[in-house]
């Protein structure tokens, strides 16, 4: 379910080529061509103080990101993120060398306002070229996967799902019998693994996927040398165990290739920008909130006896124990080895406590410890260390979602995995979002989160 997503953005990315070297240029170019059309309808010169700015765009917007495959949702979010980012860096620029002046605030403002549309435009244009141009027969691929488990029939999924970029899948090879295979590939079971090289010549095959485990090399090594006869494209799609990937990629140690599996998406410029975009935001949120968190202290003061704060132990980063904040919500203070969850018409929950965990205010104290450095805005959630304990041996990659800070709210949060976890199932569910946000983390996704949780801390009534 979670994977699928993963491998449409691997297998897809290295083929779109020519959409890719298009997508370099266009955001830029379009950001400049907006800026100039924009001044002249305003009756204002292109200068040299225009000209350098857009010289400084180019340089700062190149290359431009293939989103032609992206969801609309995350495209928009990630367009305008980009964009705010971009004013940021120019505003910054333009007050350290007093050059603000120099250009027309009308022009800037209609600038600013515009540019993301007509990126937006773009984008909808390029991914409607896209499409037309997959309906050509010169310009589709025929596709097979040879492996019927579960891991060639997420990729035949991945294949199939993409359809309309031009790609048809035909079946699968294995040498089980149908009765031994996953379901979706019992029935498009087009032979055995010695019949493929001949399918692939006949029908003119141009992309093979292997997905066979690594238990498999010889059979492997024998079928990529009948392959190599053909003119089919091969890829190796391998079945490390069952190992959840994060963040997986190739690198180079002195020469030597190998494969990244388990790693944090937060290392080098992503944990600069995900440290600083924390504090900032923390800091705006306290400054914003700083007259509800004292009407929120006031009223767990009133509703019953007992700290306005409590204190709770948790897992942190690398699994190490941290200390977190949370408006009391409850009449028992639970923080030991054992520790119950919370459930609906819980008896130690005051009725201004359920009103606080419905709406998340409870949370809010977790803004100190953003700027603490103990926890992020946007992260896997915290679970007791006595849960920890108990789910690290039931669910496989648990403690995974420990390579990152926690979060005040999460990818899982805003995908209706809030409230208790009476199941197994429920907190696998969870946890599966929680490698999901890992794998395909970005600033974009992250204000995705945020804007996704605003909404549910006004409309959601799952939490309690």
């Amino acid at each position: 379910m979670f994977q699928d997503r993963g491998l449409k953005r691997t297998f897809y990315n290295a083929p779109q080529s020519v959409a890719s070297f298009v997508a370099a240029f266009m955001e830029p170019a379009l950001t400049v061509l907006t800026f100039f059309v924009i001044s002249v309808m305003a009756g204002e010169g292109i200068d040299r103080p225009e000209l350098t700015l857009c010289l400084l765009v180019l340089a700062l917007t190149f290359p431009g990101r293939n989103r032609f495959k992206d969801p609309h949702l995350t495209t928009l979010v990630d367009l305008f993120s980009s964009w705010a980012a971009l004013l940021g860096i120019l505003a910054l620029c333009g007050y350290a060398t007093r050059s603000l002046e120099l250009f027309s605030a009308q022009v800037l403002i209609a600038w600013a306002v515009a540019t993301p549309f007509v990126q937006w435009s773009g984008v909808m244009l390029g991914r409607a070229v896209l499409k037309i141009r997959a309906l050509s027969p010169a310009a589709r691929r025929s596709a097979i996967v040879i492996g019927g488990d579960a891991l060639g029939t997420k990729l035949a999924r991945a294949l199939d799902e993409h359809g309309d970029f031009g790609v048809d899948f035909l079946g699968y090879f294995d040498d089980r019998t149908a009765d031994r295979l996953h379901d979706d590939a019992a029935g498009q079971l087009l032979g055995r693994l010695e019949d493929a090289p001949a399918y692939v010549a006949a029908h003119g095959i141009d992309e093979v996927y292997i997905t066979l485990p690594l238990t498999s090399q010889p059979r492997i090594t024998a079928l990529m040398e009948s392959l190599q006869g053909t003119t089919a494209s091969l890829f190796f799609a391998p079945d490390v165990f069952g190992i959840s990937i994060i963040q997986g990629r190739l690198q180079d140690v002195n020469g030597v290739p190998v494969v990244g599996l388990l790693e944090t998406p937060f290392t080098g410029v992503n944990e600069m920008v995900k440290r600083l975009s924390d504090i900032v935001l923390a800091s705006l949120l306290l400054v914003l909130v700083s007259p509800l968190l004292l009407l929120v202290a006031i009223g767990v003061k009133l509703s019953s006896p007992g700290p306005v704060v409590f204190r709770q132990r948790r897992n942190g980063l690398d699994g190490e124990e941290i200390v977190v904040y949370k408006f009391r919500s409850m009449r028992t203070l639970d923080n030991g080895p054992v520790v119950p969850q919370a459930t609906k018409n819980d008896p130690r929950v005051t009725p201004f406590g359920a009103f606080i965990r419905r709406t998340s205010l409870d949370e809010l104290p977790q803004l100190v410890n953003v700027l603490q450095g103990r926890m992020s805005i946007v992260g896997p959630r915290p679970h007791a260390v006595a849960h920890n304990e108990q789910y690290r041996r039931l669910i496989k990659a648990y403690m995974v979602r420990h390579k990152v800070r926690p979060g005040i709210t999460g990818w899982a949060q805003v995908n209706g995995h809030r409230g208790e976890t009476d199941t197994l199932e429920k907190m696998q569910a969870r946890i599966e979002y929680d490698l999901e946000y890992l794998r395909n983390w970005s600033l974009g996704l992250d204000l995705l989160i945020i804007a996704r949780t605003i909404r549910l801390m006004l409309f959601d009534r799952h939490a309690y």
